[in-house]
């Protein structure tokens, strides 16, 4: 039974846990302004598509060779400051740029270099951020900890890039400047988040050690079918880098309605993520698991044969929201399956899986797009995550038996 103690309110009693998700406010809000404003500010300097992919692929690359290291990090030292230290880098490169545009020196190569800085810091920050929830609120919480967390994230990703857009209608310069105080903010918060930490004792750091967390997923099924199922689910049913298409091409809606589509998926997100904060799932949580992940590649489906704005509208959104439980459950048991000692480490290759999937996945839908059309792209994609589902509860019975998030 529900009771006072579960709820919201009750999470928010745990100070360090208050201070953690104010501090992702700012720091997600920051990244989605910044982001933003450096997409924008190449277009404006090069009025290239091809610069603009650069940008998402200097991001990502730099993580591929420092997130087993990131890991590492994060089981040495004290995350909050991990974290902290992660934000006060990104809050010098925005005040570079501040500097740099307000006295015209920004360059195509200064934007990319900064791109690769930025892509190279952040694996550090989402290792240290990961295994460091775990630390602050009691096991009976993490799956309302996390579900909560996740409603901070999709709102910072709905309202960063609003919040960007009207400082940009002031100067670019504004928005640069602001990041760099909402990051200034959010490194002091982390750095001031308190949870018990005894340093390890020192060893070197040999591959052996970087490596331990892909052993440790890879002798344990229940984690390595849940951090692959993100993986395969996502680079399949992922249909955000063909929304422009559908915007223009099949629902006919132009700029305003992408807007829309874009923002459908989140507002799902939301909405469960708030029910999941007041309330987890207290049973069948590996079947519960799958069939969320069948009910987004079916979302999928549908969406990619919809040629009705508002039905397409709630079908991202209902894919939004079957994500959300995937990745709360996912999330939970990872952070409950993984020794403290390892969090840091299996938190980075999760890390790392989640960024493939997503880069991936837009990368998938671009190429199944040129051969089997958009609408046949977006389709076989969702099929396959209904497939990936089916199989996953057959070749990974310690996830899909799984009961209880404990």
């Amino acid at each position: 039974m529900q009771t006072r103690s579960d709820d919201v309110t009750s999470l928010l009693r745990h100070a360090p846990l208050t201070r953690f998700l104010i501090a992702r406010i700012g720091s997600i809000t920051a990244q989605q302004m910044l982001m933003l404003a450096i997409s924008w500010h190449m277009y404006d300097l090069t009025s290239s598509a091809w610069d603009l992919g650069l940008v998402g692929l200097f991001q990502f690359a730099p993580g591929l060779a420092t997130t087993l290291v990131a890991g590492h990090c994060a089981d040495r030292l004290h995350r909050g400051r991990m974290v902290a230290a992660c934000l006060a880098l990104q809050a010098v490169a925005a005040a570079l740029l501040t500097a740099a545009t307000s006295t015209h020196h920004v360059t195509r190569d200064a934007l990319l270099a900064l791109s690769l800085v930025l892509g190279a810091i952040r694996p550090f920050q989402m290792a240290g951020q990961q295994a460091l929830l775990p630390m602050l609120v009691p096991p009976r919480l993490l799956a309302r900890s996390m579900a909560l967390s996740t409603v901070v994230q999709q709102t910072c990703v709905i309202a960063g890039p609003a919040l960007g857009g009207v400082l940009f209608a002031i100067s670019v310069v504004t928005v640069y400047l602001t990041s760099a105080a909402l990051f200034c903010f959010s490194a002091l918060l982390y750095f001031f988040v308190r949870y018990d930490f005894t340093p390890p004792p020192r060893e070197p750091v040999t591959a052996d050690s970087i490596l331990a967390g892909l052993r440790f997923i890879w002798s344990h099924p229940l984690l390595l079918g849940a951090i692959s199922l993100d993986l395969f689910a996502v680079l399949f049913g992922g249909a955000t880098a063909l929304l422009p298409v559908y915007a223009r091409q099949v629902l006919h809606v132009g700029p305003q309605g992408l807007g829309l589509l874009r923002s459908a998926p989140a507002i799902g997100a939301l909405c469960v993520g708030v029910f999941l904060s007041r309330r987890s799932i207290a049973s069948g949580v590996g079947k519960k698991l799958l069939v969320a992940v069948g009910i987004y590649g079916v979302a999928i489906v549908g969406f990619g044969l919809s040629t009705w704005f508002p039905l397409s509208l709630i079908l991202l959104a209902v894919s939004g929201g079957a994500d959300t439980i995937s990745v709360v459950v996912r999330q939970t048991l990872i952070q409950l399956e993984t020794p403290d000692r390892m969090r840091g480490r299996v938190a980075a290759v999760n890390t790392l899986f989640i960024g493939a999937s997503n880069q991936l996945g837009e990368f998938e839908s671009g190429v199944t797009a040129s051969g089997l059309g958009v609408i046949g792209s977006v389709v076989a994609g969702g099929v396959a995550t209904i497939l990936v589902s089916l199989a996953w509860s057959h070749l990974f019975k310690p996830l899909a038996t799984r009961d209880a998030l404990h």
